[in-house]
């Protein structure tokens, strides 16, 4: 019997989810509830009714509402994948996996992830760090990077602005520098929350004795997750954050590579 999973999006000639040019696979549910979340549309694990329109690719047009999210096998999924297996080749992309959290479909995304292994595809997966520990072991093989959001180290700060600890995500991204050299972190630049002089420099002590994590990539707040709450009329806090300009990311940038990291902006 096929695999099947719930997409909410897919995307081709994606450039910003990984090396080279990629294929990025969105699966719906996520386990925070982070308050500047750039894809609100995927926090809930199953296809939902919302009513305005919608741009996403798994979504259907009725009546003036949209039904965000549909089931699909593995098949299917990669049967879109594999149509730029030459792009990959060329360039050094392949396939991302992320969402909301594609950990929270394990079972789909380990055999997304086998069959892209068996045609020899590329692959990352983009998570928030929030699973199981035997979870990431089970892919762990699979998977050729992990692009790892790493956002607030302040315990109660965290809970607060995600809805959970950060205990899990810490013991995860360890674990996963304990075994190689597959990880990238990400840190979303939410101005005052994530971006301070505070987290950030908290942030890369936790770094520095993981020996195998030199790789960060930092991401200016987009207003994304904004556009998208009042399209979909979904829940919001109502806050509003500026995108921070090249200029005031390079102190942070500085400050990261100053310690032996390599870092990006963006990506």
């Amino acid at each position: 019997m096929s695999v099947s999973g719930i997409i909410f999006d897919l995307r081709k000639y994606c450039i910003h989810d990984g090396p080279g040019i990629r294929t990025t696979v969105f699966l719906k549910g996520c386990p925070l509830d982070c308050w500047w979340c750039h894809n609100p549309e995927s926090r809930h694990p199953r296809p939902e009714v919302m009513r305005a329109g919608s741009r996403a690719t798994a979504s259907a047009q009725n009546g003036g509402a949209a039904t965000i999210g549909c089931a699909v096998t593995v098949e299917h999924v990669m049967a879109q994948i594999v149509q730029d297996e030459i792009f990959y080749d060329q360039s050094g992309g392949g396939a991302t996996f992320s969402g909301g959290e594609p950990m929270m479909q394990i079972d789909f995304l380990a055999a997304l992830l086998t069959a892209c292994k068996d045609r020899g595809i590329r692959t990352a997966v983009d998570t928030g760090g929030h699973a199981p520990n035997e979870d990431f072991d089970r892919v762990y093989d699979l998977v050729d990077l992990f692009l790892f959001d790493l956002k607030i180290m302040d315990q109660a700060l965290h809970l607060k602005f995600t809805g959970v600890t950060n205990e899990l995500i810490h013991s995860n991204l360890a674990m996963l520098a304990s075994r190689g050299k597959k990880v990238i972190v990400r840190i979303p630049m939410i101005p005052d929350i994530t971006d301070t002089r505070e987290n950030l420099e908290a942030i890369c002590s936790f770094l520095e004795p993981l020996g195998n994590v030199r790789r960060v990539s930092l991401l200016p707040y987009n207003k994304l997750g904004e556009d998208k709450s009042e399209r979909y009329q979904l829940p919001s806090r109502g806050l509003r954050w500026e995108t921070q300009n090249p200029e005031e990311i390079l102190w942070r940038k500085a400050s990261f590579e100053s310690h032996g990291f390599s870092v990006t902006v963006g990506g």
